[in-house]
């Protein structure tokens, strides 16, 4: 064989090898391209066996990051809350827990307040975040989401509150007075003044605190289970005979009208005292010598026939503001007229729990110095009774959202035949 027949053969040679090695890395750069990435929101480096299922029955948002910081599992809340984004932790609070967590294997936690992202709300999201390690390369964070139980709780501190300042000025009064009946021991008249001004205060502070139990009842008590249908006639009946003596002293009309025999389907007791609080509110509230009416009407609604009941007033009207607000608890639009008539601020809060808890709502209709009309609306008892067999828990709704409606209040303030 001559030199040029062998450095021919070697060529050939050498171009094979290079094919072969060229096709090899060709196939595993595309063998490389469809393994999933690190990054990736799919990336699963081998959680320890069991986690994933225990992380998809916790009820905290859950995310798992690997030692790049990368997200290697997130529970469907974690997204929804914002935590992660692009496949990284948005958070940098509890990144850097996380990172720490990594080096040194201890356990964090810390409550933050969030800004809420795209709702346009101006509230924090308060979240309690706890990092710990999870096996040798990952990192599980666990994130509670506190709003609603800061919510409640200031709810809560905000009621005490209230109702300790309230109680308080009835117990003093009457602490004043016993101790102006004992200075005026040898004045009778002085004495017959101060006992019925002790009187007035002990009706006050036993209203309060009857008006206390009814509101805790009311929202801690399910009204379906001793419903009945219950007659809108006699609950109209009955606030307007609580309330005959008060209108009498005040020469106020009471005037009953609208479509007679119709029916509601609930509580009678919770019933009856949510009506009687908005027409004893209409008479406290009204001028002397002037006309309260109650009508009650059948509309129609989705799902079902509602029954409104109206009670409409010509008193001093409430403003825009204030309408907002009426049926919080403790309220009062005029705090001066409140205490010459005994008012607590609970009545309105009692008849919007009374209304939620029974399927329907109140809503106000208001203009100042012409008067006000309150409706009632509830579902009929047929639709209502079928409604409450088939969602028992209807009371969860107790707390309510803002007083929309698709139905017309009642015109108001006109006066009934």
């Amino acid at each position: 064989m001559d030199v040029n027949a062998a450095v021919a053969a070697a060529a050939a040679i050498a171009g094979v090898l290079t094919g072969v090695i060229a096709m090899l890395a060709f196939r595993w750069s595309e063998r490389d391209q469809k393994r999933p990435t690190r990054t990736s929101l799919h990336t699963d480096p081998v959680l320890p066996p069991g986690v994933d299922t225990v992380l998809s029955v916790l009820r905290s948002s859950a995310v798992v990051l690997d030692e790049a910081d990368a997200v290697v599992k997130a529970s469907s809340a974690a997204y929804a809350l914002g935590l992660v984004r692009g496949g990284k932790l948005s958070v940098d609070p509890m990144l850097t827990m996380a990172r720490d967590t990594r080096r040194d294997g201890e356990i964090r936690q810390v409550e933050l307040d969030l800004p809420r992202r795209g709702t346009g709300r101006g509230e924090a999201l308060a979240v309690s975040a706890r990092v710990a390690p999870l096996g040798s390369r990952l990192v599980l964070l666990l994130v509670e989401d506190l709003t609603e139980a800061r919510r409640i709780e200031a709810v809560r501190r905000d009621f005490v509150a209230n109702v300790s300042h309230e109680l308080k000025t009835p117990v003093g009064a009457l602490s004043l007075l016993s101790e102006a009946v004992m200075d005026a021991s040898d004045d009778p008249e002085a004495v017959e003044r101060f006992a019925g001004r002790m009187q007035i205060e002990a009706t006050r502070l036993t209203n309060l605190v009857q008006e206390l139990i009814d509101l805790s009842r009311v929202q801690n008590d399910d009204p379906l289970e001793d419903a009945e249908p219950v007659r809108v006639d006699e609950l109209v009946a009955e606030a307007i005979d609580r309330c005959r003596h008060q209108a009498g002293t005040k020469q106020i009309t009471m005037a009953a009208g609208g479509t007679a025999d119709l029916h509601v389907w609930g509580n009678r007791g919770q019933l009856a005292a949510a009506l009687g609080n908005l027409v004893e509110n209409a008479v406290n509230y009204s001028p002397a010598r002037t006309r309260v009416g109650i009508a009650a009407r059948r509309v129609s609604a989705p799902g079902g026939d509602h029954i409104e009941v109206a009670v409409t007033d010509q008193g001093i009207g409430i403003s825009e503001k204030d309408k907002e607000r009426v049926f919080e608890r403790f309220y009062r639009v005029d705090p001066a007229r409140s205490r010459a008539t005994g008012g607590t601020g609970l009545g309105l809060a009692i008849v919007k729990h009374v209304a939620a808890s029974h399927g329907g709502e109140v809503t106000v209709w208001s203009s100042e110095g012409q008067g006000s009309t309150f409706t009632l609306r509830l579902p009929e008892a047929g639709a209502a009774r079928d409604r409450a067999h088939q969602h028992p828990d209807l009371d969860d709704e107790a707390e309510g959202s803002p007083d929309t409606s698709p139905y017309e209040p009642l015109p108001a303030p006109e006066v009934l035949p």
